[in-house]
């Protein structure tokens, strides 16, 4: 499916596709520049989160564990699996 910009600088997002979102006049869309590609979604469908929003959220509360720790464990899982 291909669109056009406007004289205006508009992009027109066909029908079927608004259609498809439920996106109605006046819908906030984000718009991800990519270099080669742009992605459009909703604006809060995807709120940015940073990393420290992130700690913790597991709900993990063992000892904390090394990198040699998980490798060996990932390595221990795999040689189960076999």
């Amino acid at each position: 499916m291909t669109t056009r910009l406007s004289t205006k600088g508009q992009l027109i997002i066909p029908k079927k596709i608004r259609d498809r979102h439920g996106w109605r006049s006046g819908t906030e869309l984000k718009i991800e520049d990519l270099g080669d590609c742009l992605i459009v979604r909703l604006s809060d469908a995807a709120p940015e989160t940073t990393l420290d929003e992130l700690v913790g959220c597991t709900g993990y509360q063992g000892p904390s564990r090394t990198l040699g720790d998980m490798e060996a464990a990932i390595a221990a899982g795999a040689r189960e699996s076999r």
